[in-house]
């Protein structure tokens, strides 16, 4: 085993990537029901990426939390006089719910929910009155409601199955809950409870392979019903459900590719996005006419989108070629300018479909400019396994083609935007079911003139890590190197250290735990094809993982060093990925020095 070696001074390529990750990035404001005035945001404008508040009255911003590690994970009460935000330990997710005076963001911040013991958070909705939040341990899922001024919280749910708040009413009287009781965490039911007595009130299942999830109760008060995202017709579309009555309507949008909404503001109309090969478009729905108008935006990504009380409606986009960038439609100006110079441009996706062995696969394709192929190809795989790979900025991707290489994205089976058969077909062969997409793409991109064959590597992190440990040693002929960051690579060791929200989403992939299902875990853990690894493999790990724990690592690395195969390690001292900017560029400048020495541009 070897150490990284230190990167080399820079040149004008490098301070050109660095400068991407080093460029100000502002996610979409959030505000406050009750006060539109008042809006929280993550940035990184401080070198890491933290919780920002927005006066939109005085214009002021100013940073709420300052940690070490970073915070991403906040909240605003609908009053706006409170910021809540998710204190956990270097990045492992386990801790507690704290708040502070949003006209003191900086402040000294208190316990939010008194009583509460640490956990993994699973879901958190403030009302006017009422609070509910769940927490997840390895004992299973809690679910507790708490009006400040009349006591302790009230534990209203418990099941050892995954379980999360799902949605709180306008009144405060129902409480919609997310629950897999019947075994099946990707597909869960919903349940509406009284509040705070927790009695049942309505039911709502579609059956084995069809979740049902809550995105919210209408704004109006005394409008019950409840907006789902639900996947009777093999897609994620929407339906309005009233647990009080039992009535329910789907709701018939014309649109193709996966959908999600929210409601605007007066109830009177949904924002709805639709997400379909791997770009998105927005548009309001009208739910007295049932008429559909297109919101203009330009081709890319949405990373979110709000509708004001105004009735105007806010945006974060970007594209491949395009850094992120804060809109509001039909407005020219920006919402605001982040501090700092702006992000660097890039080259723009192209999009090939491939014929694999479960129906076309989608990849994305970026190449260096004013070069021709065949390339020293990357093929990046993204992580989830339930995400995908979109025309949307990316950094990584960006300073990888400004190095020299081509980048190939592969939405393999068991990614999202491509349908729910498309996305579930991974469960029962995980690991095995998304290598014979990438071998179809890289088969492809070869026999295109794209791709090397002897310049190929295969670089992922979280579920691509993973993915890309099964390729070293299930399809060792195709790849010169591998770039593995925080993977799964000994599963049953990670099962057994694992946060209890992914022991039940691994329960479903492989059909049962370990004990219940060992060979289906042999078959899916890399570590189990440690011997076959044969080129150099990268791998990059956190030392506070919950989601890709670091012993499990230890065990695939003790086992590389016993056989005695070629590979480097880059520790950091952080959780699934870190939040700090200068240790972001300080990994990617490790990958590419090792890109350089291993597969040459």
């Amino acid at each position: 085993m070897t150490s990284p070696t230190t990167p080399q001074p820079a040149d004008d390529t490098t301070v050109r990537w660095q400068a991407r990750f080093r460029a100000t990035r502002v996610s979409l404001p959030e505000w406050a029901l009750d006060r539109p005035s008042r809006s929280l945001y993550v940035s990184n404008a401080s070198g890491t990426f933290e919780l920002y508040t927005w006066d939109r009255e005085t214009g002021e911003h100013r940073r709420v939390t300052d940690r070490p590690n970073g915070t991403t994970n906040g909240t605003l009460d609908r009053s706006g006089d409170w910021v809540w935000w998710f204190d956990d330990t270097d990045g492992d997710e386990f801790g507690i719910w704290r708040r502070q005076p949003f006209a003191a963001a900086g402040g000294t911040a208190e316990e939010a929910i008194p009583g509460l013991a640490p956990a993994y958070p699973a879901g958190l909705e403030i009302g006017k009155r009422t609070v509910a939040a769940g927490r997840a341990t390895d004992d299973g899922c809690e679910l507790y409601v708490w009006r400040p001024g009349h006591g302790d919280p009230g534990l209203v749910y418990r099941s050892d199955q995954d379980a999360a708040v799902g949605a709180l009413s306008e009144d405060e009287t129902l409480l919609a809950i997310e629950h897999s009781e019947h075994g099946d965490s990707l597909h869960p039911d919903l349940r509406v409870i009284s509040v705070p007595g927790g009695e049942i009130v309505g039911e709502l299942a579609d059956g084995p392979g069809k979740g049902v999830s809550a995105v919210g109760f209408s704004p109006v008060n005394g409008d019950q019903r409840l907006l789902v995202q639900h996947e009777r017709r093999g897609r994620p579309e929407l339906l309005l459900w009233n647990p009080e009555t039992g009535e329910q309507t789907e709701l018939e949008i014309a649109l193709d590719g996966d959908l999600s909404a929210d409601w605007y503001p007066d109830g009177s109309a949904l924002l709805v996005e639709a997400e379909y090969a791997a770009r998105s478009t927005l548009h309001r729905y009208d739910l007295s006419s049932a008429s559909l108008i297109p919101i203009a935006t330009a081709p890319g990504v949405l990373g979110g989108a709000d509708a004001r009380p105004d009735g105007s409606v806010e945006y974060a986009w970007s594209s491949a070629a395009e850094p992120p960038q804060l809109r509001v439609a039909g407005q020219d100006d920006p919402l605001f300018l982040p501090p700092g110079d702006r992000a660097p441009s890039s080259v723009p996706v192209t999009d090939a479909w491939v014929d694999g062995p479960g129906g076309k696969v989608h990849a994305l394709v970026s190449v260096p400019a004013d070069r021709e192929g065949p390339f020293a190809t990357v093929f990046s795989i993204h992580g989830g396994p339930h995400w995908l790979d979109s025309d949307s900025f990316s950094a990584a991707r960006a300073a990888m083609v400004d190095s020299g290489y081509a980048v190939v994205h592969v939405n393999y089976r068991g990614s999202t935007g491509y349908g729910s058969g498309w996305r579930d077909a991974i469960v029962g062969r995980p690991g095995i079911t998304e290598l014979e997409d990438i071998a179809a793409v890289h088969d492809w991109a070869v026999e295109s003139g794209l791709a090397d064959p002897s310049r190929s590597v295969i670089e992922g992190h979280s579920w691509g890590g993973y993915l890309t440990l099964m390729a070293l040693g299930l399809q060792p002929e195709r790849w010169a190197a591998g770039v593995a960051g925080v993977p799964v690579a000994d599963y049953v060791a990670a099962y057994e250290d694992e946060m209890e929200q992914l022991k039940a989403m691994d329960r479903v992939l492989f059909g049962g735990s370990p004990a219940e299902a060992p060979e289906a875990f042999a078959t899916g853990s890399p570590i189990t094809y440690a011997d076959r690894v044969k080129v150099p493999l990268l791998l990059i790990a956190g030392a506070n993982d919950p989601r890709c724990p670091i012993r499990q690592i230890e065990n695939y690395l003790a086992r590389l060093t016993e056989l005695g195969a070629p590979h480097e390690v880059y520790r950091f001292d952080a959780g699934h990925g870190s939040l700090v900017v200068s240790e972001r560029i300080k990994q990617m400048a490790v990958e590419l020095d090792f890109l350089r020495r291993h597969v040459p541009a």
